[in-house]
């Protein structure tokens, strides 16, 4: 029986039940800064609130035209997502524990699972996992429990942003990560081939990588089963719509970052991160798994059939310790893919490559502005070479009201004046006119 002290009376009397006081709970912070004054000035008005929080808001350029890409994309939204995710019976449902209470949310849960294995062509997806970064390294954790091995293999085409977070989350694990360097834009496949050994766990992959190349990953996928490792592969899930999925090309663990999926880029979140594995894998996988069952009289329903989370099993054999429920970036995705259709999503991805495309031959036109990679086949993004350091070419661009693309110096060495391109659906003509017209006059 849990107790809940929610009076002055109440606590004091839990804390005299330990032998402790109120002071004792506060004995380990400083009296420096227990005395500290903070300088914080009177409060407002909720008009004034409104008013300060307008004028900050201003400071935002939310009105640039934005050719950004590198794992979080601009792409339309159309109003019946917002209609329909922002119902109250959906916007409010939190964790389905009671079926009985909870069969809307749970077929949700499981439509959305449905969706994911379709679009991955895998066999069992999950549907609680934060975003693209925490998948790839759930999905790693699982196929270090799968293999019992403690090595991975990660190539450095693989979105940066997600190796950083790979990175900090093993930082006190026992895994010997070792990265691969990508060659013209591609995973390095001598570099791959010569890591990949019998203490392999995994291979980590991305495609289309993380500079818009793509690339069929069965040979790897071929080269880690021969070892015993398994192959994860890391996808833009817009770019389906065209490109052979992980599941054709034998992949074990398919990971990504739903935000293209109709959520908006938002400074940053929230988004969903989506993982689906074979069906043998099913066991080791982190997160919630709804499934379809019937009821004992004989009624269509849905359960959470895997909770391998620490708060429902034991701790060691629970399988992540993710507690966050993200069945409405879920819902969202899946309203978005329903919405689309097979044909939709196949055009939508269409029209982003051909404007890619159509853009990267409008810029590569321009004097001194040169392709970085020599890769065959790219889907919305490309990386430029530049006669001028990308960061200050991109911030001429952004005074004239243009988020150009991403420097590549923040995360790759030898890349000054490389930058990262994204054109998707959204993106026009003429938009892509004025960005060309406005490079160039910069350079």
């Amino acid at each position: 029986m849990s107790f809940v002290a929610n009076t002055p009376q109440q606590r004091k009397r839990m804390l005299a039940d330990i032998g402790l006081t109120m002071e004792d709970l506060f004995a380990d912070i400083p009296e420096t800064l227990l005395k500290h004054q903070f300088n914080l000035p009177e409060g407002m008005s909720e008009q004034q609130v409104r008013a300060a929080m307008a004028d900050l808001a201003k400071k935002n350029h939310t009105d640039l035209t934005c050719f950004l890409g590198g794992g979080f994309y601009d792409h339309f939204i159309p109003a019946a997502v917002y209609a329909l995710m922002s119902r109250s019976e959906f916007y409010t449902a939190y964790t389905p524990y009671q079926p009985e209470l909870s069969q809307g949310t749970l077929q949700a849960i499981y439509e959305y699972q449905s969706v994911i294995c379709r679009l991955t062509e895998m066999q069992a997806s999950n549907a609680s996992l934060y975003d693209g970064g925490t998948a790839m390294y759930e999905a790693m954790m699982m196929a270090i429990r799968i293999t019992g091995r403690k090595k991975v293999i990660i190539d450095d085409s693989v979105n940066p942003i997600y190796r950083v977070m790979i990175d900090s989350y093993t930082q006190n694990l026992n895994i010997a990560l070792e990265q691969t360097h990508c060659r013209n834009g591609l995973a390095n496949r001598d570099e791959i081939l010569d890591k990949l050994d019998e203490d392999t766990s995994a291979l980590i992959v991305q495609n289309p990588n993380f500079f818009g190349c793509i690339d069929d990953v069965t040979d790897l996928a071929d080269a880690a089963h021969k070892k015993g490792a398994l192959l994860i592969v890391s996808v833009y899930p817009i770019s389906l719509g065209i490109l052979k999925p992980p599941g054709q090309m034998d992949a074990d663990i398919v990971t990504g970052d739903g935000q293209s999926l109709a959520m908006p880029m938002s400074f940053g979140g929230p988004y969903l991160g989506f993982m689906a594995t074979r069906k043998n894998f099913v066991r080791k996988m982190p997160g919630r798994i709804a499934g379809q069952t019937t009821d004992r009289l004989g009624r269509r329903s849905f359960v959470l059939t895997l909770q391998p989370r620490e708060q429902h099993i034991r701790r060691a054999k629970a399988t992540s310790n993710i507690c966050s429920n993200e069945a409405l970036c879920a819902l969202t995705a899946l309203i978005y893919l329903s919405l689309l259709g097979k044909q939709g999503l196949k055009k939508t991805a269409g029209l982003c490559a051909d404007k890619a495309s159509y853009a990267y031959k409008r810029l590569t036109a321009i004097d001194g502005v040169e392709p970085h990679f020599k890769a065959k086949w790219f889907f919305n993004e490309f990386v430029l070479d530049l006669p001028r350091n990308a960061g200050d070419v991109i911030a001429g661009l952004i005074e004239k009201g243009i988020a150009a693309g991403f420097p590549l110096s923040r995360y790759y060495e030898n890349m000054n004046n490389s930058m990262l391109i994204c054109v998707t659906e959204k993106r026009t003509k003429q938009e892509i006119g004025m960005l060309a017209e406005a490079l160039e006059s910069i350079l």
